[in-house]
Order: structure tokens, then sequence, then C-alpha cells
């Protein structure tokens, strides 16, 4: 259904962290934390797409019984080799449809994750998946992007987020399928460059609801980050809350 994994190999992951340095800026990754520990309210935690372990082993950290799920043995593995690590269960396996066979007062994806479940069919899948595996009252949290389709000049598809000396980010999108390829171009002193072209399939904030709704959870709060900014027409993510009801 889902093949995250393979897009997350041996290679991409040991650079992985360093690719991404400003997520674990504490302006960033605190509120991340504090926010997802807040849902929790002391119960267990599960994480889709666990990867290196950049918001699980805080969360571990502050007490929490933190467990993940991921179809990349490699990104699991510099998890592991992490301190903390040893307390935090990893089961490997497609987040979108994997059960650990507990029940979690939280679950989530951070940083875009569910983007990377390339179909609507795997999406609503994960859906369901977390709504399984939540305690009545327990919650499933969802931060990812909002489409920046607005700034595309017609007849074109291409938006560059990121360049740099050594770097160049753009998406490529296929507004006709909902989704889009986000190449990267590494630039080496040498001449020599490496590119990565992952998949991705992109949803909305009233997309996410409709899952949600289909797996029997309800919405409880949206904003436009982690420190609780109100979205807006300008927002860029949103981070999400849905809730498994009580009865």
């Amino acid at each position: 259904m889902a093949q995250p994994g393979i897009h997350f190999d041996e290679h991409v992951a040991q650079r992985y962290d360093e690719g991404s340095p400003e997520m674990f800026d504490p302006a960033v990754l605190t509120p991340t934390v504090d926010f997802l520990a807040e849902q929790a309210r002391g119960g267990p935690v599960l994480e889709l797409g666990i990867g290196t372990g950049r918001v699980a082993l805080p969360l571990s950290e502050r007490g929490l019984a933190v467990q993940g799920i991921d179809e990349s043995e490699p990104m699991v593995a510099q998890l592991r080799a992490k301190p903390g690590a040893d307390a935090i269960p990893v089961t490997i396996g497609d987040f979108a449809t994997t059960v650990v066979g507990e029940r979690f007062a939280l679950v989530y994806l951070v940083f875009n994750t569910i983007t990377n479940l390339v179909t609507q069919e795997a999406q609503v899948a994960c859906f369901r998946s977390a709504a399984a595996q939540l305690r009545p009252g327990g919650r499933f949290v969802i931060e990812v992007f909002i489409p920046v389709l607005r700034v595309l000049p017609p007849g074109t598809r291409h938006h560059v987020f990121h360049h740099a000396p050594g770097r160049l980010s753009f998406d490529e999108y296929d507004v006709v399928n909902q989704r889009l390829r986000s190449h990267h171009y590494t630039f080496g002193d040498d001449g020599r460059y490496e590119v990565s072209s992952p998949p991705f399939r992109y949803v909305w904030p009233a997309e996410l609801d409709l899952m949600a709704q289909l797996a029997g959870l309800r919405l409880r709060e949206r904003w436009a980050g982690w420190n609780r900014e109100p979205l807006t027409s300008e927002s860029e993510s949103h981070v999400s809350v849905w809730e498994r009801p009580l009865g």
C-alpha cells in the first residue's frame, strides 16, 4: 500500500539529522514536545514514522512511555544508536497499517510524515489504524504543511523553497493527482552533486477532517503551529488534533 521506507535508505538515514538542523533548534523542538506531552496527559504514546527519534527521545525523557513504528530499518538504526533509545520499543512496518497491540493516549505524526503515504487510500488507512490504537478519549495529532498552490504562476509546476550555497530544493507539483516530488540537489566542492526526489501526496485540512470522520474521530483543535498560533489563510502549515469519543 505505502512504501515510505524505500526513500529512507542507509544513505539518507546517515545524513537525515544534519539535513534539517533547524528542526532540532530548542525554539522548534521544545514547543513540539510541550504540546505533545500535554495531549498525552501522562498516558502512553505512539509515534508513526518515528525515524531517528527527534521527538520521541525528548518525550521519553519526560517520563512518557513512547513506542514507534517505522518502515525504514536504517532510520531506526540511527535512533537506536542514541542515548535513551533503549527505552523506546520500535516496530518495523508500514505505519499506515501496522498495529502494535496496545492502546495509547496519544498517536502522532510530525514534520509532514503523513504525506509520505502517496495515495489517499494509504492516508485513510493510517487514520483508521491510529484510531484503532487509541484509548477512548485518546488523541491523534498531525503536523503537516498546507500546499502553496497560490504561489505557482499560471502554467508552472515548480516552487523553490530553499536555495543556498551547496544546496537547492524545489517542489514539483502534479495538481491533477494531488502529488508532488520534492527535489533536493546537494553540490560538493569537487563539482559533484547528489540528487534525491522523494514523492509525496499533499492533503488539505478539510480532507484530513473527512479521513478522521471515516475513522470515527472528531476534530478537537487546529493551530498554525505548536505554540497555538491562530490558523489563517496565510498559514503554511497546521497542527491538528482529533479525538476518539469516550462513548
